[in-house]
């Protein structure tokens, strides 16, 4: 499939050390050439050898002599390149104005505008990527914190794609299994096949469950931990946002019930992202401003990811406390046990043993950890970040090694494909002829296929690229 060639600046449209314009398509070497001059005159790009890089200029007129730039050019023959196709990459000073003036330049000399992510959409329809390492290449642009980025090139590097590929070559195994014993019963027998095909169905439902599970850590890891601070007034909530964010963004006075609303920040911690919310303190008040940031915390809390749970340690518990305690009854919870620079008058075993008598709760696993911290002089802040990292990497999501669905369209096709193999299961339960399997096998075959973009429409992919920034 020949297209036309393309243009676009691939870098920021900022001020800059360096700028980046892209070209690609059959003629984008020639197009290149109209434009750039080498330092002696008489190097041609054509001649080059690929995936070269030479000095020279930008110029514009059939003269050659009006300069408009010191450049270093890339040369990328095909189908050794992103796109599978000739590509070019004038690599200029950043300056916004020379990089939309050699942009202008290239357009001139016979190139077209790219769209937004054509280049990309170019290698996934050249056969280059599938549409799982497509999608990947903006998941790794917009990547916020380590991990989402680490997720992004193994998806990137077909980690996703490799599974999803064995699982429909599997299937499609079973399904000519299927048809050729129907078409040549006399040599192939399916006396015992519904017995095998059962496990087989069971080993496909669980590789599948396992990836769509993966997606509620997929979501944090590539938008944050959504974090909600709750705690009586007073306890340190404010002093502990001020300490994860770096600065004084919350106001910190000893008088109760001065944080009055929620305050957003969004903090990186231990190579996690956390999007965390400081409530106002809850407990029964009169005030009706009060009141209404009381019941916004409850709200936030209830939507929360993770929660952390701040007790001042100078002070005994009261009926507040068990509020609250009650409120977050089987979230994921930190109890940050604070000021503890103070005389203790609350101690982490009051605590457990309270937790402990709450059937919600589960001290020592995953659910609740309780750290001493002082806010005032940072003691424990060390330990709370890494019980954090603990509490939702170990055991959960093995960073070098499991890859998460971040993708929304990623998740439905692993659903579509599910609850077609679930049909298949409950056509084998209920005895029903072979070709009902073969019906639904198909099924989840199709689904697994829309995932990887062998089988989608052009609408769809259309779409999926248009969501891509210009130049990628």
């Amino acid at each position: 499939m020949e297209m036309d060639t393309i243009a676009a600046i691939a870098t920021g449209m900022t001020d800059s050390g360096i700028g980046i314009i892209r070209i690609s398509g059959e003629d984008a070497i020639e197009i290149a050439d109209k434009v750039y001059l080498s330092k002696g005159g008489h190097k041609k790009l054509r001649d080059a050898e690929s995936h070269t890089i030479h000095y020279g200029y930008i110029v514009e007129g059939t003269s050659k002599e009006d300069i408009v730039d010191e450049v270093m050019v890339s040369v990328f023959k095909k189908p050794k390149s992103y796109t599978a196709e000739n590509i070019v990459e004038i690599n200029c000073h950043g300056g916004i104005y020379i990089m939309n003036r050699i942009l202008e330049i290239v357009l001139e000399a016979g190139a077209r505008l790219a769209q937004p992510g054509e280049f990309t959409k170019r290698a996934f329809l050249n056969g280059r990527i599938d549409l799982t390492r497509a999608e990947a290449v903006m998941d790794m642009i917009r990547s916020g914190n380590e991990l989402a980025a680490k997720n992004s090139l193994r998806q990137l590097r077909g980690e996703i794609f490799d599974k999803i590929k064995k699982l429909r070559e599997e299937i499609l195994y079973e399904i000519a299994f299927i048809e050729s014993a129907l078409d040549d019963p006399e040599h192939i027998s399916l006396d015992e096949y519904p017995h095998r095909l059962s496990a087989r169905v069971e080993n496909f439902l669980e590789r599948i469950k396992k990836l769509i599970d993966s997606a509620g850590h997929g979501r944090m890891i590539q938008e944050g931990i959504n974090t909600v601070i709750v705690g009586k007034p007073n306890a340190g909530k404010s002093s502990l946002l001020n300490i994860l964010a770096g600065e004084e963004r919350a106001i910190v006075t000893e008088v109760a019930g001065t944080t009055r609303d929620a305050l957003e920040e969004h903090i990186s911690l231990c190579g996690i992202s956390l999007n965390v919310i400081d409530t106002a303190g809850i407990r029964d008040t009169n005030d009706t401003v009060e009141k209404i940031g009381v019941e916004k915390a409850r709200k936030y809390a209830a939507e929360a990811d993770l929660i952390i749970y701040v007790v001042d340690s100078s002070v005994a518990l009261d009926e507040n406390d068990r509020d609250i305690m009650e409120m977050i009854g089987g979230k994921k919870c930190m109890i940050l046990l604070n000021k503890t620079d103070l005389e203790s008058v609350t101690t982490k075993e009051m605590l457990q043993d309270i937790l402990s008598a709450n059937d919600v709760f589960s001290i020592g696993e995953t659910t609740v950890r309780i750290v001493s911290t002082s806010t005032k002089d940072g003691t424990g802040i060390d330990a709370f970040e890494s019980a954090v990292k603990d509490m939702f990497l170990n055991g959960e999501i093995e960073t070098d090694h499991q890859i998460c669905i971040t993708n929304v369209r990623h998740k439905q096709a692993l659903k579509d494909a599910y609850e077609s193999l679930l049909q298949v299961k409950k056509s084998l339960e209920d005895h029903m002829p072979e070709d009902f399997y073969s019906i639904d096998l198909m099924s989840a075959y199709a689904s697994l296929g829309e995932m990887i973009g062998e089988e989608v429409g052009e609408d769809l992919v259309n779409e999926i690229f248009s969501k891509f920034c210009m130049g990628k």
